[in-house]
């Protein structure tokens, strides 16, 4: 009998005592917040002293499931949740009712071959072969959103394939997209945890036009591979062009606050095919995925 067989005979599981503990009687001591189960109370879990319990509740809940879903390794797509797909190009820009409008509903109909390219790479990651273990390596995982974001889950979800969605709850009413596998679908309180767990398995990253979050999430990458704290991975920058327009990564070498050598932590593709012919050449000498 294993350590844990022991302990679960030994102990009454918690389950089961959460169960009993909402059949107490009524009286004034019971229906008091303080003779809750600690872990059922939620106001309780909410206070700011338990923050620290917070951030670990969400480091090990996607942390788990994704272990019990035999997930080694991750093909993470970051872009804009504004970009439309191809289809709708047209639709966004008869409804500008100004210039500005149409100009940035042109400019964003112009980004929408991304849409595609983003799906077609899912396809192509998400089938990848599982192991004889069982063991998954390069699933497609997303922030769950709308656009690209939507658009890699749809790929995966084209061939059959699971996929992972880590949505983050804002002020304003959202859902995940409709193509993340349900129980794959993570919520996060803190951008932190989230940021960590695309990273924690990621074996590769696809980055396409977008904001703020999007160069939040690059630059977080960029620095944690600059800086020894994390091995190497292909990351593929698609549209050069969009990217060079929006940050003079050259400037930044010229001035001395990085190194040339530095640039080389970017490949630029403009194709799926060509992003995962990046993703194997990279990988071509090393060791093969296992468990």
């Amino acid at each position: 009998m294993t350590k844990k067989e022991i302990e679960e005979r030994k102990f009454r599981p918690a389950r089961e005592e959460a169960h009993d503990a909402k059949k107490q009687l009524g009286t004034p001591q019971t229906q008091s917040a303080a003779y809750k189960l600690a872990f059922q109370d939620t106001d309780f879990l909410l206070r700011e002293d338990l923050r620290p319990v917070r951030f670990q509740l969400e480091l090990l809940k996607p942390q788990l499931l994704m272990d019990e879903a035999k997930i080694e390794s991750t093909f993470v797509f970051y872009g804009s949740a504004r970009i439309p797909e191809p289809d709708q190009v047209q639709a966004r820009i008869d409804a500008a009712t100004t210039p500005e409008q149409k100009r940035i509903a042109e400019s964003l109909g112009a980004k929408a071959r991304y849409y595609e390219e983003a799906r077609k790479l899912a396809r192509i990651a998400a089938e990848y072969p599982v192991n004889d273990a069982g063991c998954r390596h390069f699933v497609v995982c997303s922030g769950g959103g709308p656009s690209i974001m939507e658009a890699a889950n749809r790929g995966a979800q084209d061939v059959g394939q699971t996929t992972i969605g880590m949505n983050i709850v804002l002020p304003h009413e959202q859902a995940p997209n409709p193509y993340v596998t349900p129980e794959l679908s993570f919520q996060f309180h803190y951008f932190a945890l989230r940021k960590m767990h695309f990273l924690l398995r990621a074996r590769a990253l696809a980055v396409f036009p977008g904001g703020f979050g999007t160069f939040d999430e690059m630059f977080e990458l960029l620095t944690l591979i600059q800086t020894g704290k994390m091995k190497p991975i292909p990351i593929l920058l698609f549209g050069k062009d969009f990217w060079t327009r929006v940050i003079d990564f050259e400037a930044l070498a010229d001035e001395g606050v990085i190194s040339h050598s530095d640039l080389n932590l970017l490949t630029w593709v403009e194709s799926a095919q060509d992003a995962w012919d990046a993703v194997r050449a990279f990988y071509q000498d090393g060791e093969a995925p296992g468990c």
